[in-house]
C-alpha cells in the first residue's frame, strides 16, 4: 500500500506545483499567497510519503485530496484533477491493502513449506 500511495502523492506534488504556476496568473491572488499554500500542500505530499505507516496518515491524505478538489475554485482544472487524484488515492489504499494481504499470505505459505522441508 505504501508504494502505491507514495506514487500518488508524488504525482500530486507535481500537479500542485503546476497548479501554482497557473494560479500565479490570477490578478486576485498575490504570488506569496499562492506559493505559501502550494508550498504547504507540496510539503504535506512529501511528508505523507514518509508517514504512511503511521496512524492518521491515510486520513490526512484524504484531507489533502479534499483540498486538491477545493483548489478548483482558484484553478478550475483542479476540480477534474482533484477528483482524479482522489480516485487514485482510493485505489492506492484499496488495492494496496489487497496486495499487502496477498504478499503476507504468500510469505506465510513459503515459510510453512520451508518448515515442512526442513522437518522432512
Amino acid at each position: 500500500m505504501r508504494t502505491l500511495c507514495s506514487s500518488t502523492l508524488i504525482g500530486e506534488f507535481f500537479v500542485i506545483g503546476f497548479a501554482g504556476l497557473v494560479a500565479m496568473k490570477s490578478e486576485d491572488l498575490s504570488q506569496g499567497t499562492v506559493w505559501t499554500v502550494c508550498g504547504i500542500a507540496m510539503a504535506l505530499c512529501v511528508l505523507l510519503c514518509g508517514m504512511l505507516g503511521r496512524p492518521g496518515a491515510i486520513q490526512l491524505g484524504w484531507v489533502l485530496q479534499a483540498g486538491l478538489i477545493l483548489s478548483g475554485f482558484v484553478v478550475p482544472a483542479m476540480f477534474i484533477l482533484g477528483i482524479a487524484f482522489a480516485a487514485l488515492w482510493w485505489c492506492s489504499i484499496h488495492y494496496g491493502r489487497q496486495i499487502d494481504a496477498t504478499k503476507a499470505r504468500w510469505a506465510a505459505q513459503a515459510q510453512a513449506a520451508e518448515g515442512e522441508a526442513q522437518a522432512g
